[in-house]
């Protein structure tokens, strides 16, 4: 018995991973980021970069990095741009983080119509507003995730992005940074060019209860409102009534932000 495991350990031990099936190489490789890949993966032999160059494999092309590091190591907007080639037209969804152009986002859109979802997390060199130019290239975008650390998006681009939109049914924008001033704009613009939303997130955003009673009578399939760390919505006993009788999953401003994936920068509320 145990020579048998002995042979059998080895047998694993020596097992020829490039005997398996294309498909199952493909669904492993899918599963690393597109950095990995275009770094690594893709240069460990001819029948890898054969699956790693097939447009099906960039469906999805996540960017996501350990920041500083790979930024400096790598030319990081030039890999993405590749990325967005060999997809040939089928992207459905990107994540990019730390890096980026409006350059790099108007390649991405004018290339990939039939995007469903755009994510952009602390891209300092991408002006926000230039998503209202790329969301008229985007009509069948579902997914909107921006996290942003310095420029706000204008009201006119929410408007924008909501009109050439339609499909769009989750909006994540949230602030690095809360905010001291009071402003509902955006609370606005959302309402007025997003009816088809379900999901909304605007952490640490400065709406208050005018902003968010315009969201209700908006967004009249919203499901889920999350609004921690917006310290300017104190809602009486009416609107909050009306906001556990509307929305099924609703984060108060108060709320733990634990669970959250990357970390508010927090301001004790007046």
């Amino acid at each position: 018995m145990p020579q048998r495991n002995r042979k059998t350990s080895t047998a694993a031990e020596t097992r020829n991973w490039l005997e398996l099936p294309p498909d199952v190489t493909a669904s492993i490789l899918s599963r690393l980021g597109a950095i990995e890949i275009l770094n690594s993966a893709q240069k460990v032999c001819s029948q890898w970069r054969n699956i790693c160059k097939d447009p099906s494999m960039w469906r999805s092309i996540d960017m996501r990095h350990s920041y500083p590091l790979k930024k400096f190591y790598y030319d990081l907007e030039k890999m993405c741009f590749h990325a967005v080639d060999r997809s040939c037209g089928h992207l459905l969804d990107i994540n990019i983080e730390y890096f980026g152009t409006d350059e790099l986002l108007f390649y991405i859109a004018e290339r990939s119509v039939h995007l469903k979802r755009l994510q952009l997390f602390s891209c300092c060199d991408i002006s926000y507003d230039a998503l209202g130019e790329v969301a008229l290239n985007l009509p069948f975008l579902e997914e909107l995730e921006i996290f942003v650390c310095d420029n706000d998006i204008s009201k006119h681009a929410l408007e924008t992005i909501g009109r050439s939109c339609p499909l769009l049914k989750s909006l994540k924008y949230n602030l690095l940074y809360c905010k001291d001033n009071v402003c509902d704009d955006e609370a606005l613009a959302i309402a007025q060019s997003m009816p088809e939303l379900r999901r909304l997130e605007l952490l640490a955003n400065g709406l208050t209860n005018e902003g968010l009673q315009a969201i209700l009578d908006g967004c009249l399939h919203l499901e889920y409102l999350d609004l921690r760390q917006c310290f300017n919505v104190r809602p009486g006993e009416d609107l909050e009534k009306r906001c556990v009788e509307r929305i099924k999953t609703l984060r108060r401003p108060y709320d733990s932000t634990h669970d959250y994936e990357f970390e508010i920068v927090m301001r004790c509320p007046a």
